[in-house]
């Protein structure tokens, strides 16, 4: 029956990865009913590749997490062909080179994805995870028609290899796929990116295969020659070699759609042309990737502690839209602060559906010149946050109204204040029930007291129905009630429980930061701990005392001085610490013999290996110091990807070092 395996193999193929089928669906599904009745018959004859073992058995209990070969790096990012040049200089002054052939492709918008083939067989699918750790996804993976069970590496003298990609539902299948949704009553998918990300962790794996899911393979990250047959070994020495092996194979390769060009000018004028093209494609893509196309080179060129130095992406311009403003909400904040959201008609953009909009604050709305009724322009900036652009005043009919900001909170009814310094309205009413909310859900939140199994949608339903009132209500909810609501068994009552009982032990600087002051935030928090004994002693401080702390300036000092000064907050502090909250400093001794010691670091951006908290940790063990900001006291700026202002800034700065998160590393064990 291998012939027969063969020919339902060559016939996938066909469909899902060339998408030119030679025989109808029925022909199809009869081939491959007849070869599933004669494995029935004939269990011993099965083959872990045979088309018949995609089909996952029932339900995943879990997925399980696995270390990538090598770690999933992130590529760094171009909005324009000044960024493709200094990319291109670069590249030329570490080789040597005065001119660089690249590889162009398509920078696929969808989950990116990592698989392991042993001996020519399919062994491990998982997902990028943090880019060193991933789910393992092999079953979901095996759902994709695309990914191959087998394909002959071997010719090639690979013994193992690993392959990076990204899954997509295409355009057309994402929209018959939520078709069906909204035929069922189900509220559709946002987007194709997030519904192949979704799809690839769902458990039940015959639903995966229902999502109609395709694979890109466009990177070959790690592969192992097979020694027995180095007589034999062709692989290939550029990245548009390696595509094309790929293609050969068997894999959804950008082979057709790749491109490759001698030089940075002809690259710029490639992704520029290839832009125009976006929408006539039948999937989604936000750029293109550029990559240096000789493997030895790439080598040469090695990569940074999060992004390599051969490749970087050219994201395209932000999607635009235009739509209809209908209304305003406006929504209260923790502080106070008046939020205007934008209520549009629902307009599609960059494949996402846009209904609500945040405008800031009444600036925003006399710069912009909204009225109510307007036609407006819409971007998705980054492809990601929408925004409004503009409004078209000249296609005004004359009935379109003007926006009148509240002078009263519309919560609470309190009348809004604002200082001549800000922007934004504030409800001034301590006790504005959106605030108490909001205080509630940030005092709770991961970063402060980390109250797990919480979250928003508890406190809401919690302080709907009475069972939660404030702050110190945390401590005291009336678990008997709760048992009685839906979704409430014995096991998630005991997780909350437990979890609301280990956050009475928690730092105070996590206490302080959960408080909400104004201006304070995580770092700003740790030094205010450090330099009381218990944190009533603030009611005793100066505006003026505040401000020789450290990273502490005036408007900062007058925020906190104006909370511990309101006999309420220290009334609240005097109930959470009677309901066992550990308002004392441990006073933990600082280090000042490490590696690190004397010297001040921040971080910025996002970071590969290290939660920013830990990384933080990290220093402060080893003798150093974080500060708030960016400024001639700090020694290091270290720095993560997608860094932003901080990094401009410091830039400026001549005394600042600006650092790795590997440089960083080394320096803790140096």
């Amino acid at each position: 029956m291998n012939a027969f395996r063969n020919i339902l193999r060559f016939h996938e193929y066909r469909y899902y990865v060339q998408n030119d089928p030679l025989i109808s669906d029925f022909e199809y599904d009869t081939l491959y009913k007849k070869l599933e009745h004669f494995e029935k018959e004939n269990p011993g004859a099965i083959t872990s590749d045979s088309p018949t073992q995609r089909v996952g058995a029932g339900l995943v209990k879990d997925f399980p997490k696995v270390q990538h070969l090598v770690p999933m790096l992130s590529l760094e990012n171009s909005y324009n062909a000044d960024d493709l040049k200094d990319f291109d200089r670069k590249a030329r002054e570490l080789s040597g080179l005065d001119s660089i052939e690249y590889c162009v492709e398509p920078k696929f918008d969808g989950a990116s994805i990592s698989l392991i083939y042993d001996n020519d067989l399919f062994a491990r699918g998982a997902t990028r995870g943090d880019g060193s750790v991933g789910d393992e996804i092999t079953i979901n993976t095996k759902q994709i028609k695309s990914v191959p069970l087998s394909a002959k590496f071997s010719d090639y003298g690979i013994q193992q290899i690993e392959i990076r990609g990204e899954v997509l539902m295409n355009k057309n299948n994402f929209k018959a796929y939520n078709d069906k949704l909204i035929e069922e009553g189900i509220p559709p998918l946002a987007n194709p990116r997030n519904a192949a990300a979704g799809s690839l962790r769902i458990k039940d794996t015959a639903e995966v295969g229902k999502r109609n899911l395709e694979a890109f393979l466009y990177h070959v990250s790690y592969l192992l020659s097979n020694k027995t047959q180095t007589a034999n070994n062709n692989e290939p020495t550029t990245h548009s070699g390696m595509l094309e092996m790929l293609w050969n194979l068997g894999f959804r390769s950008p082979q057709k759609e790749m491109k490759v060009v001698q030089g940075i000018e002809g690259v710029i004028k490639h992704v520029e042309e290839f832009e125009g093209k976006r929408d006539t494609l039948p999937y989604e893509i936000d750029g293109m990737v550029v990559k240096v196309n000789d493997l030895q080179l790439q080598e040469r060129l090695g990569m940074t502690s999060h992004h390599p130095r051969w490749a970087i992406a050219f994201k395209f311009k932000a999607r635009q839209g235009t739509s209809k403003l209908i209304g305003i909400e406006y929504q209260v904040g923790r502080t106070g602060a008046v939020t205007p959201v934008a209520k549009l008609e629902p307009v599609q953009v960059g494949g996402v559906t846009v209904s609500s909009i945040s405008i800031h604050n009444e600036e925003y709305i006399k710069e912009k010149d909204l009225m109510l009724g307007d036609t407006i322009l819409i971007e998705r900036a980054g492809d990601v946050i929408p925004q409004i652009v503009k409004s078209f005043a000249e296609l005004r009919k004359g009935d379109e109204q003007e926006i009148v900001f509240p002078v009263k909170c519309p919560v609470c009814q309190h009348q809004l204040f604002k200082t001549e310094d800000e922007a934004v309205w504030r409800c001034t009413n301590i006790n504005c029930e959106a605030q108490v909310v909001e205080r509630i859900i940030h005092f709770v939140s991961k970063d402060a007291m980390d109250i797990r199994s919480f979250g928003d949608a508890n406190v809401r339903k919690f302080y709907d129905m009475g069972l939660l009132k404030d702050i110190p209500g945390v401590y005291t909810l009336p678990f008997d009630a709760i048992r009685k609501l839906e979704g409430f068994g014995e096991k998630s009552i005991n997780n909350l429980q437990a979890a609301i009982e280990a956050s009475k032990t928690q730092p105070l600087h996590r206490i302080i930061y959960g408080l909400g002051i104004r201006y304070v935030g995580e770092t700003t928090a740790k030094t205010l701990a450090n330099a009381v004994q218990h944190l009533n002693d603030f009611a005793h401080y100066t505006e003026e005392q505040l401000q020789q702390l450290e990273d502490v300036g005036i408007k900062v000092a007058k925020s906190i001085h104006a909370f511990f000064s309101d006999p309420e907050n220290i009334k609240l502090l005097q109930r959470l610490e009677e309901l066992g909250i550990q308002l004392k400093n441990e006073h933990k001794e600082l280090v000042t013999d490490g590696n690190l010691s004397g010297k001040t670091f921040l971080f910025t951006g996002t970071l590969a290996r290290l939660k920013r908290s830990e990384a933080e940790a990290m220093a402060e063990k080893n003798g150093g110091k974080i500060v708030s900001g960016v400024s001639s006291k700090l020694d290091y700026l270290v720095v993560g990807e997608d860094a932003g202002s901080k990094l401009e800034k410091a830039r400026k700065i001549a005394t600042i070092k600006i650092i790795s998160e590997e440089d960083f590393i080394k320096m803790l064990s140096s």
